[in-house]
């Protein structure tokens, strides 16, 4: 299936699951997510959810990230550049939601790309190949396009994979895992 189709397909399955639905499956991929070989690293990105287009509920795997000791970063979108700025979470970390329904940091400690050691990744649907289909903006592949080559890619779906995505571009760049309420997929 092409990226047009998943994107339709996916949109439309989030939006057939319940507020409750989301939560329990959430919470569960929190929970996959301490199954991972990730946890010596010491600096994780990580996506906040747009609420409206029923994401994951990041704030659990913030808790752990937490409850870990780990540097958390959180992005701020240049919707103009196409770019995004990242900023580790602190006590004074101002968060606003933009007009996408994206929970922003306003200011604060600004970090590298380089410095990341994981980045856990949104995405609509993936392929058993680690390949995922975002929003179609391009944010998240040119954002990882600056990291390190070892920088561990993490996307959290709600579903299971396709077999393939059939358009997969050069400019994509693959996942090394997949988290789902049941199931880690390794790349």
């Amino acid at each position: 299936m092409n990226k047009t189709l998943l994107r339709q397909k996916y949109s439309q399955a989030r939006e057939a699951i319940t507020a409750e639905q989301a939560d329990d499956k959430s919470l569960a991929i929190a929970n996959q997510c301490l199954r991972l070989p990730i946890w010596d690293k010491s600096n994780y990105h990580l996506f906040l959810s747009i609420v409206k287009k029923k994401e994951i509920n990041t704030d659990y795997l913030m808790q752990v990230l937490a409850g870990k000791d780990k540097n958390i970063v959180l992005s701020k979108s240049d919707f103009k550049t196409g770019d995004m700025l990242h900023f580790l979470l602190t006590d004074n970390t101002v968060l606003r939601v933009n007009s996408y329904g994206i929970p922003e940091p306003q200011e604060g400690i600004q970090i590298r790309e380089s410095q990341l050691d994981v980045v856990f990744v949104p995405l609509l649907a993936f392929d058993e190949k680690g390949n995922r289909v975002g929003y179609g903006k391009g944010f998240y592949d040119r954002f990882l396009q600056q990291c390190q080559p070892d920088v561990i890619k993490v996307g959290l779906s709600f579903f299971e994979a396709e077999p393939l995505i059939e358009d997969v571009s050069p400019l994509d760049i693959a996942l090394d895992y997949c988290v789902t309420p049941t199931k880690i997929y390794k790349f």
